[in-house]
């Protein structure tokens, strides 16, 4: 028997190769004649480039740049040949500030830019953006200030590049722009497909999770509204509906209208670069796919999402493992899996959950493989 194991990490517990290790020891308890193929994945959130480099063989280049509150902070991103690969949420994440200091409200994708600058300025001419795990909602107006692009409130004044001042700007210029935007390509990796403002927006659905109450959340948003008005009135561009707009706070609409990119779905762009196609075939008896939270959102563009595409598209029974599962029957009727696992079925706490996910993952990979050669979903 042939097993792909190919899931996404358990965030905050495991990393996607520990997933697959521990999967695979469960395995093993129960039959050392698996063979095992071990295909970690990310959806093109942080982490992201981790996964990249297990199959490549990428260099690091480190510099200091700004982080969401303007302090200085090192950060790396990868280069091969003509390409850079920057991960957003070196620079620019959520996980550079301690709790207390998270509010998107005041935060700017400045270092993101710096980031890129320095790409560009050494000679990397396409530029690959993902931009998972933010703790902006500034549509990327940091980003585009590093890079040269001005912001002007109604007293002619430069605006601090930061969510709360999007509903007061009024004027954008290029004319300090720092690099040539026809001498490089830009794709932008995301893992959502959000609108830009909206109850669908960037604002509504993720500004909560990066510290902003209800009253700055309708701030930003309007702030969006303002920011898309602008882009259309100056650079010519709409950008209000565009797929992933409104992804990592908006920066998917602002490097579309800001570096001329391109939007690719995370996990699309994963399953290409890492060949995930040349090792699915009909040799493959079963594909194991998960992450650390199931549910509605996994329909949309993530490593769950994409796994499940490819084991349809190839006919090959699949199995999804979680942390947790939410939105089961949906998740069920959408993708049609096996099987469906999670830690928490089984009766621990999330606290021991998360603390000892090896060892649920080891338990339930022996489970599953027993359950699966036993006929009792065949």
């Amino acid at each position: 028997m042939k097993i792909i194991l190919a899931p996404d990490k358990f965030k905050g517990s495991l990393s996607a190769i520990e997933v697959c290790n521990a999967i695979e020891k469960g395995i093993k308890r129960f039959d050392q004649s698996v063979q095992i193929i071990k295909h970690p994945l990310a959806d093109g959130g942080e982490g992201t480039l981790t996964i990249l480099n297990n199959f490549f063989k990428l260099k690091k280049r480190n510099l200091i740049v700004n982080n969401p509150l303007f302090r200085p902070c090192e950060a790396t991103y990868l280069v091969s040949n003509d390409t850079a690969y920057i991960e957003m949420a070196t620079a620019s994440g959520l996980q550079l500030l301690s709790k207390h200091e998270r509010n998107c409200f005041y935060t700017s994708s400045y270092g993101t830019g710096e980031l890129i600058l320095d790409a560009v300025n050494n000679g990397y001419k396409n530029i690959v953006l993902f931009i998972g795990g933010s703790a902006t909602n500034d549509a990327g107006i940091g980003m585009a200030s590093a890079l040269g692009y001005n912001f002007y409130n109604s007293n002619n004044q430069l605006v601090i590049p930061i969510g709360k001042e999007l509903n007061n700007i009024v004027r954008i210029e290029k004319t300090d722009l720092k690099i040539d935007l026809n001498s490089i390509k830009c794709t932008v990796i995301c893992d959502v497909k959000n609108e830009l403002y909206g109850p669908n927006g960037a604002a509504y659905i993720y500004a909560s999770q990066k510290g902003s109450n209800a009253d700055q959340i309708e701030q930003l948003n309007q702030g969006l509204i303002n920011f898309s008005n602008q882009v259309e009135l100056f650079l010519d561009k709409k950008i209000a509906a565009i797929p992933g707009a409104g992804a990592a706070g908006g920066i998917g609409a602002g490097a579309f209208c800001f570096l001329n990119a391109k939007l690719q779905s995370g996990i699309d762009f994963v399953l290409e670069h890492t060949n995930f196609n040349t090792i699915v075939n009909s040799d493959i008896d079963l594909i194991i796919t998960g992450e650390g939270s199931v549910d509605k959102q996994t329909l949309e563009g993530k490593v769950v999402s994409g796994v499940a595409s490819k084991a349809s598209l190839f006919k090959i029974p699949f199995i999804i493992v979680s942390g947790i599962a939410q939105d089961v029957k949906q998740l069920q009727s959408a993708f049609n899996p096996t099987a469906m696992y999670s830690i928490m079925d089984l009766g621990v706490t999330q606290k021991e959950a998360i603390a000892e996910a090896s060892k649920y993952l080891n338990d339930i990979g022996f489970h599953l493989i027993q359950q699966f050669t036993s006929n009792k979903y065949n």
